[in-house]
Order: C-alpha cells, then structure tokens, then sequence
C-alpha cells in the first residue's frame, strides 16, 4: 500500500474521474472493458506483493504454513484493503497523475469506470476487508488493516506526499503492515520476528521509491511532488538509496541471529543483498538507467519474502 510497495497533461479533478460520454454510434464500455480498467486502477502488481508480506507474516507467526481456512480469508482481507486504499489514492492523485504521461493508462481507466463507480468500488473493497477481519480474526488484526489504509490514503497521500521530500520514509509504512497483519491474523498478537520483517520493508520501501522517483524526476516536478530528487538533488538521492540498501543486510540478518531463520536463508539473503547493492552501484551510480534499479529492488523483496516464507514453512516446529 506504501509509495513503494513493490509501483508508482492539464488535468483537473473531473477531467481525470468523469467517465466520457459516448458520441453517437459510439459503443459503451462493456463489463469486460470495466472490469479490466477496475483491475487497473487498483494497481495489481503493489497489492500482490502486499500479499506476499501478509504470507510471509503469517508463516512466521505459525512457524510454518498456515491451513487455507487461516490463509484464503486472511490474503483475501489483504488484497481487498490494499486495493481500495490503492483506488482512493489514484482518486486523491488524479490531478497530479494526469500530468504524469507514464500514467496515462490509469488515468484513462479511471475515466472509464467514472467517479461514483470508482468510489463505491474502494469503499466496497475496505468496508468488506474490515468485516472479514474482525469477523475472521481480531480486533487487533481490524485495527491494523484500518491503520494501513489510513496511514496511505490520509497520512502520506494527502499529508506527506505533498508536502515533504522525506515522506516517503514514513509513507512506507502502510506497505510493511501487511506483515504485522498477516501476524497478528494467525497468532493474535505482534512478535519479535514479525516486527523484524515489518523493519526490513520499512527500509527497503525509501530505496526502491527513490529509484522510480530518479527515473521520473521531470515527470514528478511537472506534477508538482516534491520527490526527493527534485526537491535536493540526484547526488543526495543517490547517497541515501546506499545507505538504506546496505543497511537491509544486517536488518535482515537478524532473523537468522535470533533464530528464527536458518543458516540457509542467512546465506540467500547475503546473495540477495549483494545482486541488490550491485545493481544499485551499476544503475544508479554507474549510469543512469534507474528502472534497472527501481526493478531489481522489487525482485530483491520478492526473494526475500519467499525465502522466509519456504525457509520457515521447511523446518519442524519448535
């Protein structure tokens, strides 16, 4: 859910949520075409990887892979709470997305699903998340699902986005929760490991976001977002992306160090580490080909999650 959860002209508000009115002898959408920019405008790729971390949240808090009674209605509360904190973000954003031609395809499906129908669609999708969590799990695990939402829609959508360089560092904490919440879902409470993992994509989200933020800096300045390397510079975002990769290493040994890992997944995680802080080097310093960066960082996250996931799931209970 976070600004970099695995994604990231004069347009006005209406101009970029009004559906078209169709000329005449022009077809209307049909359901195929609405379900398909409904899909999109809820960013798929973020809400799979926010599902991820609730798997591998829940893993870790029953030191093994939960039954699917826990895990289809626990990922299920995930995507849906995900999905619609991602619509009323591209609902709040509209204005500055429809400056942004790399987002021209969810700005367009926006239109096509219209602004009732968008709206209804986010609310729908939290309402129903709240309701399974704590119909299905606690009230704790329902507070934490509202917290994520909040947190990216209120918090850094509206607050932090527009008005601070840096919010993207706690802007990155409604995309960490979903491990607390998957956690939380199994075990009824918050554990030392889970928080560790919730303090690894804590880290990882400010790198993997200043990469897109380099990649798009014009993009970002013309929309108005005062993006970190539009508002200081390229050499200062350069520096912090080094130093929130290499402190990923020691944060994530710490599953490992407190046992809660295995000798194996320390050493994935080192391999892991080492192509991230590579690419980093080559792509951000080395040249100027940012996407390379902006996508090994995701495929960094995506092996960690699923080294902890089948590590965990792999050892006898204890």
């Amino acid at each position: 859910m976070g600004p970099g959860t695995f994604a990231r002209g004069d347009g006005s508000i209406k101009a970029t949520t009004l559906p078209r009115k169709p000329r005449e002898g022009e077809e209307r959408d049909g359901p195929a075409d609405l379900a398909g920019s409904a899909l999109l405008i809820s960013k798929p790729g973020i809400t799979t990887g926010v599902g991820l971390a609730g798997l591998a949240g829940m893993v870790l808090a029953a030191r093994g892979m939960p039954g699917p009674a826990v895990v289809l209605p626990c990922l299920a509360m995930i995507i849906a709470a995900a999905s619609g904190a991602a619509i009323v973000n591209g609902i709040l954003d509209a204005p500055m997305d429809a400056r942004m031609p790399r987002l021209s395809v969810r700005v367009e499906a926006m239109k096509k699903v219209g602004s009732q129908g968008t709206l209804a669609l986010s609310l729908g999708l939290i309402l129903a998340s709240l309701v399974v969590s704590y119909r299905f799990f606690s009230g704790m695990t329902a507070a934490l699902v509202l917290a994520a939402v909040l947190s990216y829609t209120v918090l850094y959508t509206l607050y932090l986005k527009r008005r601070s360089p840096y919010g993207t560092i706690p802007g990155g904490i409604p995309g960490a929760l979903p491990v607390l919440i998957g956690y939380s879902a199994v075990a009824g409470r918050l554990g030392a490991d889970g928080i560790i993992l919730f303090l690894v994509m804590l880290l990882w989200q400010p790198p993997h976001f200043w990469a897109l933020a380099l990649a798009h800096m014009e993009e970002y300045r013309d929309a108005g977002v005062p993006v970190l390397p539009v508002a200081l510079g390229e050499p200062y975002t350069k520096i912090l992306i080094f130093l929130y990769a290499v402190s990923l290493l020691p944060t994530t040994l710490a599953l490992w160090a407190f046992g809660y890992c295995s000798g194996v997944f320390a050493l994935i995680a080192i391999v892991l580490w080492c192509f991230f802080l590579l690419s980093c080097y080559r792509n951000v310093v080395g040249r100027r080909r940012y996407r390379r960066a902006f996508g090994a960082s995701i495929l960094y996250m995506m092996g960690i999650l699923l080294a902890v996931i089948v590590d965990v799931s792999a050892r006898p209970l204890y």
